[in-house]
């Protein structure tokens, strides 16, 4: 999972901090393993991106059903003046790839940069430079990753999950009518959003799918998603039904 903030600054970056939190919770209720890949923290507060591994049965199929742009309407705290803001943020949702799916990666088309991992870790991350960014030229994927001690084992990481990309561009070139992908150039702004998480003047958090509504919007975003997961399931099933 990768979570992206959309314009706003601040403000969206908070929002997409928020939604890893949630995201963390609910992985944890279900006894799912989560690592953090890769985090960029903002300047002021939030995130400016983060990819998370969640491992667990099942998790990729309750996952999918998060991909999409979450908007949050609610008194800024950054804001003096106490004004209510808009944020966004996007949601992508890749499956592990099993080591029996073979994805050709050429080495040529790869540029690798090493560098200082930031943040947590002690002093080792500080003095050596064990972070690794892949470049895929071809697509322009990015991954980077950072969570490990050893340059080795994050260049792994990082390129297990370029190859979850590009199965899922794969993908999506054989079938466009796969659903459950979002693309990356999709607007994170008005119009794009599946969810609202509106918390001033009134508390509502809806689903703009499935029209799921849940008022209790503390319990939501402390990981209380499974009642809109089971909706969006459902939903998709009556829509194959009826095709």
């Amino acid at each position: 999972m990768t979570i992206h903030p959309g314009a706003g600054g601040t403000e969206s970056q908070d929002w997409a901090q928020i939604l890893m939190r949630m995201y963390i919770r609910w992985a944890e209720r279900k006894g799912f393993k989560v690592e953090i890949v890769e985090l960029l923290s903002g300047e002021e507060a939030g995130i400016k991106s983060a990819t998370l591994t969640i491992s667990g049965t099942y998790a990729y199929g309750y996952l999918k059903c998060e991909a999409g742009v979450h908007r949050l309407v609610r008194i800024s705290p950054f804001d003096a003046n106490k004004r209510r803001h808009t944020s966004f943020a996007a949601i992508l949702v890749y499956p592990d790839i099993s080591e029996d799916i073979e994805i050709e990666v050429n080495e040529d088309d790869l540029k690798i940069d090493t560098f200082r991992a930031s943040g947590a870790g002690g002093q080792h991350v500080n003095k050596t430079s064990s972070a690794v960014r892949i470049t895929h030229m071809p697509t322009g994927i990015v991954i980077s990753c950072q969570n490990e001690r050893s340059q080795f084992k994050n260049k792994s990481t990082a390129l297990k999950i370029l190859k979850a990309r590009l199965y899922t561009l794969k993908k999506k070139e054989q079938d466009e009518k796969i659903e459950g992908f979002i693309g990356e150039k999709k607007d994170i702004a008005w119009g794009s959003q599946i969810r609202s998480y509106t918390l001033q003047p009134y508390q509502l958090i809806k689903d703009h799918r499935t029209g799921y509504e849940a008022g209790n919007v503390n319990a939501v975003l402390d990981g209380g998603i499974d009642g809109f997961i089971k909706e969006y399931l459902l939903f998709r099933k009556e829509k194959r039904m009826s095709a």
